[in-house]
């Protein structure tokens, strides 16, 4: 989705340093010289190990001031109106100083099953109470959230101060806190590079931040943001977002298409050829071919091998 990479542009997205201090990046072992690369030199903090999101939070948190407001970016995600992100941001800022863990929250355009739910509760000044967090419902139940008008999509951007976020860790997985702590007070530091201890931290049980505090916390608040956000998380997300051609295909690399309408075709070397599809999904990469309808497409993770490729 344009010249720079979802990472660039999630760093881009907070280089005011009118609004925001500097980024901390978490990250991989396997991702540093990436991070390196596309980043610059930005305080990194690696993981020796992957442990969702929880753990990666707890370890940023745990380098700043207790009353730091974190706004928590995934980095692969993408928000095509910024000035309504910085506006829901700083309508969650106020939130968090006053003790909540704030969740972005948009609107849902159709019944996505592949995205998380939030149910609002009671109006809280400009955002409202998490009533519940629902993860990635059938198509049913996501027809009824979108119907209902109470349910929003969770973006998976927070913020909330850094001993709030914490004290609320420690509270619901208080052994997962321990070995946090103790992968931090263990690890090692590098001029702006943290390695966090590789002992504590692979004994984490993985867990993403929704999961281990998020569903759980009577702290929890949301604020609704009109940024055009999506997570990229399937072909089909990605197709909605790019430009295709007046029969709604989209085309990177050699394709032909005949009578084709909401095709996408990534082909890297190999010419494509198709006939007569429709809601097609068609993907050669390193030596490897999937075809699917763009229906199926989020459930490619089900595919044997899936999580090695």
């Amino acid at each position: 989705m344009g010249d720079a990479t979802p990472f660039e542009q999630t760093l881009a997205r907070v280089s005011d340093r009118s609004r925001f201090a500097p980024s901390i990046v978490v990250a991989g072992k396997d991702h540093c010289e990436l991070v390196e690369r596309q980043g610059g030199h930005h305080s990194l903090i690696v993981e020796p190990v992957g442990r969702n999101t929880a753990p990666a939070i707890a370890l940023a948190a745990l380098t700043l001031p207790p009353e730091t407001v974190m706004l928590v970016c995934p980095s692969d995600h993408h928000i095509a109106n910024e000035s309504a992100f910085r506006a829901g941001v700083e309508r969650a800022a106020k939130l968090a100083r006053k003790g909540w863990l704030v969740c972005l929250a948009v609107e849902p355009e159709r019944p996505e099953t592949g995205y998380g739910y939030i149910e609002r509760g009671a109006r809280e000044e400009a955002g409202h109470l998490i009533a519940r967090f629902v993860e990635k419902p059938d198509c049913a139940t996501a027809q009824s959230y979108v119907a209902s008008g109470k349910f929003v999509w969770n973006t998976g951007i927070f913020v909330f101060r850094a001993a709030d976020f914490l004290a609320e860790l420690a509270l619901q997985r208080p052994q997962m806190m321990d070995l946090i702590e103790r992968a931090h007070q263990n690890g090692l530091a590098d001029g702006t590079t943290f390695l966090a201890a590789c002992q504590p931290f692979a004994q984490i049980n993985p867990e993403s931040v929704d999961y281990a505090v998020m569903e759980h916390t009577k702290r929890g608040a949301m604020v609704s943001a009109d940024m055009g956000w999506s997570d990229i998380g399937n072909w089909d997300a990605l197709m909605t977002l790019a430009e295709g051609d007046t029969h709604g295909n989209v085309v990177e690399g050699r394709a032909d298409l005949v009578d084709c309408s909401g095709v996408l075709v990534r082909s890297e070397g190999l010419r494509v050829s198709a006939l007569g599809l429709k809601d097609v999904v068609i993907v050669v990469s390193h030596g490897e071919l999937l075809v699917t309808t763009r229906e199926h497409s989020q459930n490619i993770g089900e595919l044997p091998g899936a999580q090695e490729r």
